[in-house]
């Protein structure tokens, strides 16, 4: 049987992800063996996320009715229902559903009368709470396929320092990264030297080492020092692996939804307020704003440095009609030049313009030419991919120390 739930938390506390991990020893405690426990990241775009969009499923054996009523119970003692945007859902089916709905909630947007449905076809157990938003999570994670997965063990602190600054040694996070890196990421951002993998939020977690394997998680968590746990839980998910993004053709993009697309820079890009860069990006005719926000820190300098008619492939989401950048891909470079006006053959002082179509004058001696100096500028940047830093990754953006995919490749061919 397959298990869901979402939506049990809130900004001031709780994580669906320490539910589902108290929910697996419960559940153990009653006799029924654990096969899988996911971590299921969800379209990161949906307004009602509270921070990452995921929910949890667990695959168990055993008798179904008795893992509804445990699993309802858990969600009831520890969901955080007094906040008016948490509306938790549960789910137990004996039949797995089919991945569509999944990939619906990845990539776009359901409805829980769609999950409801979904949930009557295969005769699953259900129960939505308050406005039963919740099912739509749950449901999703129930019917995940994950063709591609990564892995990510989740430490839990003891509830008596819920909410109290985390000790974790600081040190051991980077030792850590250096032990197991490139077979886990994102546990610390070397280059901007942050640790990424503790969160700042009143929530139970105390830290998260993902990876490629159950094995290179762990081994990278026994580096670590801090407070004492409370629990672990080492969860299968859909982070890091791009599941989020398909093909897009710039001028048909919805808003909400997560694309790569492929075109030509069709200006230099400019740095706004509080040091944004944008630029636009063309293809037949259709344009569309690519923006790579402050928090991507040295990611920036990779836009500034396109020219007008490179081709380039750009993965992100959008939003407020704009593609909010994850990666970038430099299908091909154009040549930059500079223009400038010639130097005097007479006098060799650098000559002004004469006014508009009418060339060159040399202020010296009254020279003139008709012909700019063409010269060509050595380009910053080389074909190939580039990608915001661990700080400002997304759950679900596939880091390039894991390859491309064959797609995102051809893409940009």
């Amino acid at each position: 049987m397959w298990i869901g739930i979402d939506d049990t938390d809130s900004p001031a506390g709780m994580c669906t992800t320490y539910i589902g991990a108290v929910l697996v020893r419960r559940l153990e405690r009653a006799g029924m063996r654990i096969v899988d426990a996911r971590l299921v990241r969800l379209n990161p775009n949906v307004i009602h996320k509270t921070r990452g969009n995921a929910a949890v499923s667990i695959e168990a054996v055993g008798d179904p009715a008795t893992a509804f009523a445990i699993t309802c119970a858990c969600v009831e003692a520890l969901a955080e229902f007094d906040d008016p945007r948490t509306n938790p859902g549960v789910v137990v089916a004996a039949v797995r559903p089919p991945p569509d709905f999944y990939y619906a909630a990845l990539r776009d947007f359901c409805t829980v009368e769609e999950a409801v449905g979904v949930l009557e076809s295969v005769g699953a157990c259900y129960r939505g709470y308050k406005n039963r938003r919740g099912l739509i999570g749950a449901t999703a994670a129930v019917a995940s396929d994950l063709a591609d997965r990564t892995y990510e063990l989740l430490v839990y602190r003891k509830r008596e320092v819920w909410g109290t600054p985390r000790q974790v040694d600081r040190t051991s996070l980077f030792h850590a990264e250096a032990a197991t890196y490139p077979r886990t990421w994102d546990t610390v951002d070397p280059a901007n030297d942050v640790v990424v993998c503790v969160p700042h939020t009143p929530d139970p977690v105390l830290f998260g080492i993902r990876g490629e394997s159950p094995d290179a998680v762990r081994e990278a968590g026994s580096f670590v020092l801090s407070e004492e746990p409370a629990c672990k839980q080492v969860y299968t998910t859909n982070q890091g692996t791009d599941a989020h993004l398909v093909p897009g053709t710039i001028g048909t993009l919805r808003e909400g939804r997560s694309y790569l697309v492929r075109g030509t820079v069709a200006g230099v890009p400019s740095t706004g307020i509080g040091g944004h860069v944008s630029f636009a990006l063309a293809d037949g005719g259709k344009e569309v704003r690519c923006m790579a926000y402050e928090p991507t820190k040295g990611f920036r300098d990779v836009v500034r440095a396109l020219v007008p008619g490179d081709v380039v492939a750009a993965a992100g989401s959008y939003k407020g009609e704009s593609l909010n950048l994850e990666k970038i891909g430099v299908c091909r470079l154009a040549d930059a030049v500079r223009v400038r006006p010639p130097l005097c053959p007479v006098c060799a002082k650098r000559m002004t313009s004469a006014g508009a179509g009418k060339g060159y004058k040399c202020r010296a001696c009254s020279a003139r030419s008709r012909e700019a100096e063409i010269e060509r500028v050595e380009r910053r940047i080389l074909p190939g991919w580039y990608e915001v830093p661990p700080t400002a990754r997304r759950h679900l953006a596939r880091p390039l120390v894991r390859g491309i995919l064959a797609w995102e490749a051809e893409f940009c061919n």
